[in-house]
């Protein structure tokens, strides 16, 4: 069944203001004609036909994927990465370009026009298309059922809020739900609000989050170490607010102010979610009159620095990994929706985050119920919990135990999507 036609003319009313928004925020010539390419077409010649076609929109997705993609091209299988966002694709291309040259290539996602979409499924031809969490565009959909390429949605999270949304549009949402071969969930409450939505209880399963089967890159520890030692960290308390949104960051130091003014030990690593948003928070943070240091010029935290603007892309390990303690923004922001608090977790990194998390809602509160994580309603709080982690170890390591054990108790799924995967597979 293909989208209804008010779906396909909202499309090409959109798709010049699409153009100019990518036109816009582009601010080199050869990359804005190489992402309109990938976008539009004509197409990137395929390095491999008949690819593995991993989607993940943003950076959170492709980190869900990695080991996913890594299992697979380690095999020798051919992948193809699409992302949504620029954040997206560079971390892809960050974490498998070099290392895997001739199997892996990374384009944009086409935009969901119907001719695209098949144009780029002549190009390309998956064998199996793998998405990831939540991200469902009707012609895609459509074109890859018509075609007989099965699909699968994997690590599938779907909130009561975004629910909601997809039960106004239930002409969009039921036929493409009905042409997705199959859903594994993260958990029941997941799986329950697709079927509610229209998708048969036979074609899905609760295979568990793929994300508590991470761990930290392999460079992560030796860099950690060295930064450790040239900065001279020993005796500093370190804090790291991390991928954090408007306006978090000027809300956060504003409450931190008075403590780095009284405790020279206390170093805050402020690391924003979006690159573009760099030099505003960089300016936010001298406009309070803090000695700050940038990662993009290199410079190196030394006994006067109060904050470290870790203005980088795909070192979000590498900042938990120096940190006592860790906020995980885009929870005090609205509307939120939070971000991943594994990463922290995974590194034994006791873990604070604001009340609107309803992104990663059934993870958070599984720790809540442990007492393994802090939610705070306000900046303030956030603030208050974070100092009191930072001057009481013996408690901050209590929540980091209790922490790990919710942790381990939930991996395994990494093992189950990759079973299932390879039964996609085997089908002739």
């Amino acid at each position: 069944m293909r989208p209804p036609f008010w779906y396909q003319l909202a499309l090409k009313v959109i798709q010049p203001l699409y153009r100019s928004r990518i036109r816009k925020r582009s601010t080199d010539t050869h990359a804005l004609q190489q992402e309109l390419s990938e976008r539009f077409g004509p197409f990137v010649t395929p390095k491999h036909r008949h690819s593995l076609w991993f989607h993940a929109v943003s950076v959170g997705e492709t980190n869900a994927a990695q080991p996913l993609i890594e299992h697979y091209l380690a095999q020798g299988q051919a992948v193809l990465v699409t992302n949504t966002t620029k954040t997206g694709q560079a971390r892809a291309k960050a974490l498998f370009e070099h290392k895997y040259p001739e199997l892996f290539q990374a384009v944009f996602l086409p935009a969901d026009l119907r001719a695209n979409i098949l144009q780029f499924l002549a190009c390309y031809q998956p064998k199996l298309v793998l998405l990831m969490e939540t991200e469902l565009w009707p012609n895609l959909l459509s074109c890859l059922h018509e075609k007989g390429i099965a699909t699968l949605l994997l690590n599938a999270r779907l909130s009561a809020k975004s629910a909601q949304g997809y039960a106004r549009f239930k002409r969009l949402t039921v036929p493409m739900l009905q042409q997705l071969n199959w859903i594994a969930a993260q958990d029941q409450a997941t799986l329950q609000r697709f079927q509610t939505l229209g998708k048969d209880a036979q074609y899905m399963q609760v295979l568990g989050n793929i994300k508590f089967d991470i761990h930290a890159p392999t460079w992560v520890t030796k860099k950690a170490q060295d930064l450790y030692s040239t900065w001279q960290l020993q005796q500093r308390k370190v804090l790291v607010l991390a991928s954090t949104h408007a306006p978090e960051e000027q809300q956060l130091l504003n409450a931190l102010l008075e403590h780095l003014k009284k405790d020279p030990s206390l170093l805050c690593i402020v690391v924003p979610r979006h690159p573009e948003r760099f030099d505003t928070v960089y300016a936010e943070i001298q406009q309070l009159g803090l000695l700050v240091k940038r990662r993009s010029l290199q410079e190196n935290v030394d006994a006067h620095t109060q904050v470290y603007l870790a203005d980088s892309m795909g070192e979000l390990w590498l900042w938990y990994a120096l940190a006592h303690v860790a906020y995980v923004g885009g929870s005090l922001n609205e509307p939120g929706g939070g971000h991943n608090i594994l990463e922290p977790i995974a590194l034994s990194v006791a873990t604070v985050l604001g009340k609107n998390y309803f992104n990663f809602q059934s993870v958070v509160d599984e720790f809540i119920e442990q007492q393994a994580v802090d939610v705070v309603d306000t900046a303030l709080q956030a603030i208050e919990r974070c100092i009191y982690l930072l001057q009481y170890p013996i408690e901050r390591h209590t929540m980091v135990v209790q922490a790990n054990t919710v942790f381990k108790r939930n991996q395994g799924s990494l093992q189950r999507h990759i079973a299932l995967i390879d039964q996609f597979l085997a089908m002739p």
